[in-house]
């Protein structure tokens, strides 16, 4: 087996498509085809079962799926390994957030770490926790931020400590004149919530649970910047991360901070124990840690 070969066949598995996974390897089409069909004679059996409008993995093609992703992050390591020899930090680090997280803290975390390390090439992903953590665990990014999720033996999370959550109301909302919010103010409000797949939604979920709260979701949103304008739009009320009232205005809209106990999400930062752990990585989390120490960052106040 070529190198070359696996890292199409990912490709390919990947996209579901030759022609998507010729252009993402930045190769010709003909060329990746032959490749793969050089690789499925070498192994004996097709690796794809070829659709009319898709390609999706053969029983033999998911029996290698896993081993070649885990010799293409092997040999990624290992180049990372070589590059650890040079005396400056530099290489490419592939960082990931969540969309609770991305908007409002990469920029400057991002913005200072190019300042500092200029000779690293970073490559920024944003999904949601369940992406992130797969990504991590395949060896697809060096580090992440998340909120909650789960410590395996190839996840590994590093406390950057918790932050508050805030209500969201109309400006012209009764709650709004309140300087404390009680969760039992919510049990008739009308609730504006991130989908499922967002882990503030399952926190915010959780959150309403554990009060025997089961308020009318008016709208399960994709993307935070929708719930704001439908809050402003005086549709319902939501519950937000305190860094995003931070770092963007909400015209229409009042914070309102809840009475003790004040309910939080964790602030974490993921990677892959079982992965070599480059300068630039290890660069990344230290001034990831110092982002959201007290007092650079409010939002980490109780700060492990």
């Amino acid at each position: 087996m070529e190198i070359h070969q696996l890292r199409y066949f990912v490709a390919v598995a990947e996209e579901r498509s030759f022609s998507r996974a010729a252009a993402k390897v930045r190769v010709a089409q003909p060329s990746l085809s032959q490749q793969i069909r050089k690789l499925e004679a070498e192994v004996g059996q097709p690796l794809f079962d070829r659709l009319p409008r898709s390609v999706v993995l053969t029983e033999a093609g998911r029996c290698l799926i896993d081993y070649a992703r885990q010799i293409l992050t092997s040999i990624g390591d290992a180049q990372r390994c070589v590059d650890e020899l040079k005396a400056d930090i530099s290489g490419k680090l592939a960082v990931g957030a969540i969309p609770t997280i991305a908007p409002y803290v990469l920029p400057d975390l991002v913005g200072k770490f190019q300042k500092h390390y200029p000779e690293v090439t970073l490559e920024i992903v944003e999904d949601v926790t369940e992406g992130i953590t797969r990504r991590v665990e395949a060896g697809e990014l060096d580090v992440a931020l998340a909120s909650t999720c789960q410590q395996t033996p190839t996840l590994r999370r590093e406390s950057l400590g918790n932050e508050p959550l805030l209500a969201l109301a109309p400006e012209g909302h009764p709650l709004a004149k309140k300087t404390l919010v009680e969760l039992d103010d919510l049990k008739s409000q009308r609730f504006l919530l991130l989908h499922e797949m967002h882990c503030l939604s399952q926190q915010v979920h959780h959150l309403l649970e554990a009060r025997r709260l089961r308020p009318e979701i008016a709208l399960a949103g994709s993307q935070l910047g929708t719930i704001v304008n439908m809050v402003a739009a005086e549709i319902g009320i939501s519950i937000v991360p305190q860094m995003m009232v931070k770092h963007q205005a909400i015209p229409g809209c009042v914070s309102l901070p809840f009475a003790p106990p004040v309910p939080e999400r964790e602030l974490n930062l993921l990677y892959n124990p079982l992965r070599f752990q480059s300068k630039a990585a290890a660069a990344f989390r230290q001034e990831a840690a110092a982002a959201f120490s007290p007092p650079d960052a409010s939002i980490a106040h109780n700060a492990n």
